[in-house]
């Protein structure tokens, strides 16, 4: 079992790499990643961390898993259509 409460940190860190990006972290519990594209009212999206280490989107997209967070971000990132820093 994976600690999600520190990947979602981690996508976080990772997602504010891009500068096109919004991240902001809700603790609640499933923990949660809100990012949006700041030049969009409509580009959002919320992703948590399952269990099993997947980052999902609100919709049940498969972004990555926590072996590569960038990488999950990076994804996110070409689907808000966002640029990297």
């Amino acid at each position: 079992m994976v600690d999600t409460v520190s990947r979602i940190h981690e996508f976080a860190s990772a997602a504010r790499a891009h500068i096109d990006l919004s991240v902001r972290v809700i603790g609640d519990m499933p923990p949660r990643v809100q990012v949006r594209n700041r030049f969009s009212e409509t580009l959002r999206e919320t992703v948590t961390c399952s269990e099993d280490g997947a980052f999902l989107t609100s919709w049940g997209y498969r972004l990555g898993t926590v072996e590569c967070v960038e990488s999950a971000a990076a994804r996110l990132a070409y689907l808000l259509a966002a640029l990297p820093a």
